[in-house]
């Protein structure tokens, strides 16, 4: 082998090892997400880097040569011929050398030199193993720029001469980063908790925050270690806990686990150091258990398990929204900027471009086949992404002045709802210290008439009971007050825009501030970009749901107050800015800061369209109604006063018809130091109306003061300019001690206090406008949508958010106490002043619940080889091989509408979980429920779904069809459903034979994949 044969395989050895790191091949003992996937599917794969990839190359290569000597063998035989033309047809011997005898003069000597360069040209036309060696290097070059741990993107570069080309079209201000144009997906992951079971053994990973990382170089790599401090071992229980931190290296760890594949070394001890802290034998065995035996290496429980941890919490944080036009526009650049060197020309570094341009397709043809095939695999993702997801279960919960009373009886015979009345609010007990007392007789139907506000939860019912409650409401959306979904809120978001398009007035957020410890997951040496990735995302769909006049607060710190509001304009507009406010959260403190102590937040504020906003106003401040103290005979209708002196500062004196004499009560006449703030038309009017007050100062000198109101002669209270520096509005303490109060605890890290979302609600809202908050935590938002509405009689609904485990602990529990009471004190209710409300709550498929719900179908599929590469098969392979998973919803007909299930999974387990159909189809088509029915024929159960869109009244009906009766059903549904309620349009599911419906299906399917 020569050394050119030698380097061709070194580069193309290298560019399979690629390869296989982008098609994740070190992943093969992992059984989650993409991995599973691409596990399925490693056959295929491995055959193309193999065989069909170095096909395809040697036949560009092949190409290359062939057409290039075609052409130089014509230009060969053209010269021969303008050499036996001029020189004779014995110039060229046999061998096809010309004969010299007949080089004598210059323009033989001129043909002769021609004709040598031009045979040697098409001697070196072929392919050269030099040749191959760059093209293999370049394409390796080329594609390990774009590719880390899973995920697509400009890698950073650090060199004199610019790597990459920023798309720009001439704008003013360009706003661009790292992770633009992708999905962040890494929010659904639970990174904290981690847990699996092995026989009757239960083994939990647990994160603990790093102690001294507040102020580290976030540029670091971090890696998961152990805490020094043992784990964790309950015996009863048979669960074992394992803390990690997520961290940096210290020197001295650095030089003991180097600097190559660390995470794996980690790996390798902790996978021996573990078992020996434990103690239990049985356990002990379980973790050494070999799960996984190839030929060179063998894998233990525990192993695999440290490996998906670590792997899925480090891994794959993004899917690219266009990974082929990404790449090939890069491709294009990296040719022009590292291939010709077009910045060279003119120079004297010029090479002659065409030499490089037969290369150059070659190398092209290759490179767009391989982006092609890895394209197909990031757009099946984005697919299995973008995909609407399905609700998997709905319930309600409302305060019992909603319930018919008729239902009580079997209210007071639920043993989980009395016990949850218990947990929530004491009901029950025997002894009670608070005003709320329960007392000792038990609770009955006299008694629950007489606490209104207890709510009542629907999750502890059977669907008859909760079917016979739902039919009780003529207009069940517009008696929902709230809606909150447990969710990672992309989803969400995608979810609902059908329902909620353009209805939203207020969006509040509060995102993780991107501290660096915060519940924000980063990649390494990405932290900001995959910040503003994740919130650019949302942003974009929320920005749908608001109405023409709505607008979007979002507090924020210094961190990322700048990256912000930098965002916030690339979506809604620079011209729709409208204030950025800063909040006092503190009041002392801060000993421990190394600088500024830092006593404000940001509440970046932006409307959607701001010619339509309106002026802002809002009612004053204790501190400022504490002024209002003066009283006199408007009192009945204007209420107290406080006074405001006539004299006019500050301003253009240069007003003859604000200077004038007044004369005061001792008919003393004064004038103004300057000007008088009114006409003296107005203060006549005004004195007439005894709405002036002379008073003496300590120099006896006369002062005349008008009097400010607190109430208009409307009865509504003074209104005054918002500041947008909020001050004696609230603080974080106050989030903290309302917490305090509800839960006897605080379970939930720096919540909003409830009078500072109140307080912009004030502002922004009117009695019948839709709040959102997609970063719900605590819950703080519907909190002071209910406070608002209890003040002022209004009918404001929320929309709440959260993915956190706190979901149903915090958000929800602290929605139902706020329900019953007003006050609290150590989790007890001090009064049963509640409000009546209902919310509805519901849980969402997740994109991890999607890919663990992928199959492919191995029998049977047709399979193409790789060969021609021309985009067909893996898009075949992965799009008809999982087309009929439940999670696609590819069904033609859908015979049982209530038992369709998804692998959900729960805790450390993947268990089947039946899902909501009815309600994931009634956000598809954006309908707004006014009635639920239901109905039974000939033992057949029938669920009815009544709504409006635009200015269709539409019904969707429901049932299962096996062995149904498709002409008993059409009169059925004929004569007593669509007779009664009369919609203009009908959507039915799997055969019917009712005239005009549509069939549910294939609206579903065209609706859920956008």
């Amino acid at each position: 082998m020569n050394v050119g044969e030698n380097m061709t395989d070194n580069y193309k050895n290298q560019l399979k090892i690629l390869l296989r790191d982008l098609f994740q091949f070190d992943s093969a003992d992992l059984d989650f997400g993409i991995y599973r996937i691409m596990n399925k599917k490693r056959d295929e794969i491995e055959r193309f880097i193999e065989e069909d990839l170095i096909d395809v190359v040697e036949a560009g290569f092949g190409e290359y040569s062939e057409s290039k000597g075609a052409n130089l063998k014509d230009e060969v035989e053209a010269i021969k011929a303008e050499i036996h033309e001029n020189l004779g047809e014995d110039a060229l011997d046999d061998s096809g050398e010309i004969n010299q005898i007949y080089v004598t003069t210059p323009f033989a000597k001129k043909l002769a030199v021609r004709y040598d360069k031009m045979r040697t040209a098409m001697k070196d036309s072929d392919m050269s193993d030099q040749h191959e060696a760059e093209i293999f290097s370049h394409i390796h070059q080329f594609f390990s720029r774009y590719y880390d741990n899973g995920d697509f993107m400009s890698l950073r570069r650090y060199s004199q001469k610019e790597k990459y080309a920023i798309p720009y079209n001439g704008e003013e201000v360009v706003l661009h980063w790292a992770n633009k144009d992708q999905y962040y997906i890494k929010t659904g992951e639970n990174f904290k908790n981690y847990s699996f079971k092995i026989g009757e053994y239960t083994v939990e990973f647990l994160i603990r925050e790093a102690e001294g990382t507040t102020n580290n170089n976030k540029a670091e790599k971090r890696f998961f270690v152990l805490v020094s401090n043992e784990p964790e071992y309950d015996a009863e229980n048979k669960q074992l806990t394992i803390f990690f931190e997520y961290r940096g290296l210290s020197k001295d760890e650095e030089k003991e686990y180097g600097t190559r594949n660390v995470q794996e070394v980690i790996i390798t001890g902790m996978k021996d150091d573990i078992p020996l802290q434990v103690q239990d034998s049985g356990l002990k065995g379980a973790l050494n258990k070999v799960v996984d035996k190839s030929k060179d290496t063998e894998k233990t429980v525990l192993e695999k398990h440290l490996r998906a941890y670590t792997k899925k919490n480090t891994t794959d944080y993004f899917i690219h929204k266009d990974l082929e036009g990404f790449l090939t526009q890069e491709l294009d650049f990296y040719i022009k900027n590292e291939v010709f060197h077009l910045d060279d020309l003119g120079t004297e570094n010029e090479v002659g471009v065409e030499q490089y341009v037969s290369r150059v397709k070659v190398m092209k043809s290759i490179c767009l086949k391989v982006i092609d095939f890895l394209a197909q695999i990031e757009d099946f993702q984005k697919m299995l992404f973008e995909k609407k997801k399905f609700i998997m279960r709905t319930d309600y919960c409302m305060t019992l002045d909603n319930v018919p009373e008729k239902l009580y009886a079997e209210i007071l015979g639920n043993e989980a709802q009395l016990g949850e009345w218990n947990f929530l609010y004491g009901a029950g007990e025997e002894k009670q210290a608070t005003i709320g007392s329960f007392g000792s007789e038990g609770i009955d139907e006299a008694y629950l008439r007489e606490h209104p506000y207890l709510v009542v939860d629907t999750k502890f019912f059977n669907q008859e009971f909760n079917d016979r409650l739902l039919a009780s409401f003529n207009d069940i959306d517009e008696a929902t007050g709230g809606l909150m979904i447990n969710s990672e809120n992309w989803q969400t978001l995608n979810l609902i825009q059908e329902k909620f398009k353009e209805k939203v007035k207020c969006i509040y957020i509060d995102p993780p501030f991107n501290t660096g410890n915060d519940e924000f997951i980063y990649k390494d040496n990405y932290q900001h970009s995959n910040w503003i990735t994740m919130m650019e995302n949302r942003l974009l769909l929320s920005k749908e749901l608001l109405n023409e006049s709505g607008l979007i607060y979002s507090s924020i710190d210094d961190i990322e107050a700048s990256l912000l509001k930098s965002l916030l304009e690339n979506v809604f507009g620079q011209t729709n800015f409208i204030s950025q406010l800063v909040w006092k959260k503190k009041a002392g403190g801060g000993s421990d800061a190394r600088y500024y102590a830092a006593d404000h937040e940001y509440m970046i504020l932006f409307s959607k369209d701001i010619s339509k906003q309106e002026k802002y106003f809002t009612g004053i401040t204790d501190n400022l109604r504490s002024g209002y103290k003066y009283k006199d005979d408007n009192f009945e209708k204007l209420g107290l006063y406080k006074r405001k002196n006539l004299h006019q500062t500050g301003i253009d004196t240069d007003r003859p018809n604000l200077m004038y004499s007044i004369e005061c009560p001792d008919g003393t006449k004064i004038y103004p130091p300057t000007i008088w703030r009114w006409e003296k038309a107005r203060f006549l009017k005004e004195l007439n109306e005894g709405k002036i007050d002379f008073i003496k100062n300590r120099r006896e000198e006369w002062q005349v003061f008008t009097k400010m109101y607190l109430y208009d002669e409307k009865g509504e209270e003074y209104k005054i300019k918002p500041r947008s520096i909020l001050l004696d509005i609230a603080l974080t303490r106050d989030g903290n001690t309302e917490l305090k109060k509800l839960f006897n605890l605080n379970p939930f890290d720096y919540p909003k206090p409830v009078n500072l979302i109140k307080y912009i609600l004030s502002i922004n809202s009117i009695k019948s406008d839709i709040i959102f908050d997609f970063f719900a935590g605590s819950g703080t938002t519907a909190h002071a949508v209910l406070n608002l509405n209890k003040e002022d009689n209004g009918n404001r609904k929320y929309i709440l958010v959260e993915m956190g485990d706190y979901f149903d602990t915090v958000t929800k529990p602290r929605i139902q106490k706020v329900m019953y009471s007003d006050k609290w004190k150590d989790g007890n209710p001090q009064s049963t002043d509640g409000i009546s409300h209902i919310f509805k709550y519901q849980t969402l498929e997740q994109y991890e619940d999607t890919l663990n719900n992928i199959e492919f179908t191995e029998a049977g599929t047709v399979q193409r080889t790789l060969i021609d590469m021309e985009g067909y098969f893996l898009r075949y392979m992965l799009d008809f091989e999982t087309r009929d998973n439940p999670c696609r919803f590819n069904v033609v007909k859908l015979d049982h509408p209530f038992s369709y299930t998804l692998k959900i999974t729960e805790g450390s387990e993947l268990k089947e979980q039946t899902i909501d159909l009815v309600e994931t189809f009634n956000y598809l088509l954006g309908l707004h429920v006014r009635q639920i029915r239901t109905f039974t024929n000939n033992s057949t159960y029938y669920m009815v779904v009544l709504g409006t869109k635009d200015e269709d009244d539409i019904a969707v009906i429901w049932r299962d069809t096996e062995d149904l009766n498709l002409k008993e059903d059409k009169i059925f549904i004929e004569e007593t459903i669509l007779n009664e309620f009369n919609p203009t349009k009908t959507y039915i599911n799997s055969d019917f034979y009712v005239e005009g419906a549509h069939p549910i299906e294939p609206e579903f399917k065209k609706l859920m994949v956008g």
